[in-house]
């Protein structure tokens, strides 16, 4: 696709951003950032083979951040016109100047930034037209509805981005990356009346090539519906619960929150004592990796512009690290573990890139084997979480386990326990993949609390 003359005449974003943190300085600022993210993207929906929404986004965001000394406020557009920048820095330094002092803020130390960008294949350059996508929604519908005892469709929907983000500090950091997704989505109904289940699936990829075969998306999001129907109820037991791989990475997430440096400069967070401790068994090792290939949550530099590296946050069932950033580490007299992210709006705070659970040895029907009776979950449902205390209780769904095999479908239960228990009962099976940001294999938890009949 040929540039048009307006996309060849528009500053390169590393030029822009260098002028507005230079002349933040000049007004009075003692530091100052700027990020940069231009976005194009384009959706289709469709649903019982007719064709709903074509949605096309294309925006420029900016957001700027200055300090005067240790007080800082930001302020973000999506007008980049020179006169609305030119209120934006008079804007954020008045601002800087009115906030309350942080002593823990400040730009990342030089000496942590990175020089060098790892090349992570992140970038698709395939740009798929309406038709294509309306194509590949069409046939992941199609393949869904093809399945015996699917009465009806939620729809199916096909899109694709790529972005371009870029920061700037005024302590001489300038680095940029672009990357692409693409995904498929289907979801379906089965049964009749007041006996209909519904269930999904989807596929993402930064790689077009790489997303699972659209009518593979419709089959599985027939399947599951189908599988779901006349569930029963189950009675409330303590028994050994399974978690299937599209939702144990649920379990990652909450781990994720509770050695975040911003909990733990809080003391907000169930594991601010455990550093060092195990928390895990010994058969865990939970990694982030943000240089991972293609990966989802991949990043050359953190969100300070700081060098990024895996980490080995969990390793034979011990803690060896929080996920800071540059604010978080000074608070708590440590230094940034290039975790941040930022957004157009605020300021960096810690977030996982990949993060992963290791596999363990066993098989899923080996994990099962001698569980005579427990719960295989598929779904959880709310977010009953308390991060100070570990304590835990999610609404789910899924299957009764009986001597070691699925059995039928269940719904409107409760499981409970309390994180730090249940990370300390944690059971890895072998079926370990990359789907998502964040990605476990099954995982089985003995001794949960079911809360049925």
């Amino acid at each position: 696709m040929r540039a048009s003359t307006a996309e060849k005449t528009r500053p390169q974003p590393v030029a822009v951003l260098s002028d507005l943190v230079s002349r933040a300085k000049r007004k009075g600022a003692t530091a100052a950032d700027a990020v940069l993210v231009d976005h194009q993207s384009m959706s289709v929906s469709q649903r019982l083979g007719a064709r709903e929404n074509l949605k096309r986004a294309e925006g420029r965001h900016i957001g700027l951040r200055a300090f005067v000394g240790k007080r800082q406020a930001m302020v973000s557009t999506s007008d980049v016109t020179p006169s609305t920048l030119d209120a934006l820095l008079d804007r954020v330094v008045s601002m800087a100047r009115a906030a309350p002092e942080d002593p823990y803020c400040g730009l990342a130390e030089p000496e942590l930034l990175a020089k060098h960008f790892p090349k992570l294949e992140m970038l698709d350059t395939y740009e798929p037209d309406g038709e294509a996508l309306y194509q590949r929604a069409a046939e992941a519908e199609n393949a869904a509805r093809a399945v015996k005892g699917v009465t009806n469709s939620d729809g199916a929907s096909a899109s694709w981005s790529r972005s371009e983000n870029m920061l700037v500090t005024s302590d001489g950091f300038a680095g940029g990356y672009a990357s692409s997704m693409y995904s498929t989505v289907a979801s379906m109904i089965a049964g009749t009346g007041t006996a209909m289940e519904t269930d999904y699936a989807m596929s993402r990829a930064r790689f077009h090539d790489d997303l699972e075969a659209a009518a593979t998306v419709g089959q599985e999001a027939g399947e599951r519906s189908v599988k779901r129907l006349n569930p029963r109820k189950v009675e409330s037991m303590s028994v050994p619960v399974i978690y299937e791989p599209r939702i144990s990475n649920s379990i990652l997430g909450h781990f994720a929150g509770a050695i975040s440096g911003t909990s733990i400069a809080r003391g907000t967070s169930f594991l601010r004592n455990d550093m060092g401790k195990k928390v895990f068994p010994d058969t865990v090792t939970i990694v982030d990796d943000p240089h991972r290939l293609r990966g989802l949550g991949s990043r050359p530099f953190d969100g300070e512009g700081v060098v990024t590296r895996a980490w080995a946050l969990i390793e034979d069932g011990v803690l060896k690290t929080w996920m800071l950033s540059s604010a978080s580490a000074r608070q708590l007299g440590l230094k940034t573990t290039g975790h941040a992210a930022r957004g157009i709006a605020s300021p960096p705070g810690p977030s996982a890139s990949n993060l992963y659970m290791e596999p363990g040895t066993l098989t899923p029907d080996e994990l099962i084997a001698d569980i005579k009776l427990g719960v295989w979950l598929t779904d959880l449902i709310g977010f009953g979480v308390n991060m100070v205390t570990g304590d835990y209780s999610r609404g789910a769904s899924g299957f009764l386990i009986e001597n070691g095999k699925r059995a039928h479908p269940i719904s409107e239960f409760t499981i409970a326990g309390n994180l730090r228990t249940m990370f300390a009962n944690v059971t890895p099976a072998n079926d370990l993949e990359f789907r998502y940001g964040t990605n476990a294999p099954t995982l089985r938890i003995d001794g949960m609390t079911v809360a049925g009949k």
